[in-house]
């Protein structure tokens, strides 16, 4: 049983913008001052419902310790489908090859439940992929090591069968600490070149 491969969406398959949603609430210039604000920080506010926070109790959080962005927080949930701007350039077409070669291939994706339907809607590419194991859905986000067992049932694979693919390095670095072989995600060029490398046909 030859090796699978398993995505990250957000900025490896898919084009994500938090700062595209919040400004078609809220203005290009407020969206900018709020995503550099140092009196909040998004990243960890948007791991809440990656983790499997209610999107309505983290808003009811930021009414009651930041009310001054809650229409910023507000914006990027009520516009979420601006935030996905497109396929990230190339990838899509290493997902087709390797589907077309009979690879099987899986997503593994920091996204709360109610927002990541879209993302099938928009991305005809992720049916290509045999599973998506969603965190918000899970109540489990990267780089948790119990999402990436998750994997093990929904794959059929050990973790030493499979190979991930990720923007962030601290993510792949959890997978690799579970003997996963792990891909920074930098571009489609260099990763075709790491793919190629681990013996899959692309």
């Amino acid at each position: 049983m030859g090796a699978g491969v398993v995505w990250d969406l957000g900025n490896v398959l898919v084009d994500w913008d938090a700062s595209r949603a919040i400004a078609a609430g809220v203005g290009e210039a407020e969206a900018a001052r709020f995503l550099a604000a140092d009196d909040f920080d998004f990243r960890a506010y948007n791991h809440g419902p990656d983790s499997g926070l209610d999107w309505d109790a983290a808003e009811a959080e930021v009414a009651r310790s930041h009310p001054h962005w809650l229409a910023h927080c507000r914006a990027y949930r009520a516009h979420f489908p601006a935030s996905l701007v497109g396929e990230v350039p190339g990838t899509a077409d290493l997902v087709r090859a390797l589907h077309a070669a009979g690879v099987p291939q899986w997503g593994l994706t920091n996204w709360s439940h109610e927002l990541y339907p879209h993302a099938p809607r928009m991305f005809d590419v992720l049916a290509l992929l045999d599973d998506v194991v969603v965190s918000g859905t899970e109540g489990l986000a990267k780089p948790d090591p119990r999402v990436y067992e998750l994997l093990v049932p929904r794959t059929g694979r050990p973790l030493a069968g499979l190979v991930f693919v990720d923007d962030r390095p601290d993510n792949v670095e959890a997978a690799r600490a579970l003997g996963m072989a792990g891909l920074v995600f930098t571009g489609a060029d260099a990763l075709r070149a790491d793919l190629r490398g681990l013996g899959l046909p692309v």
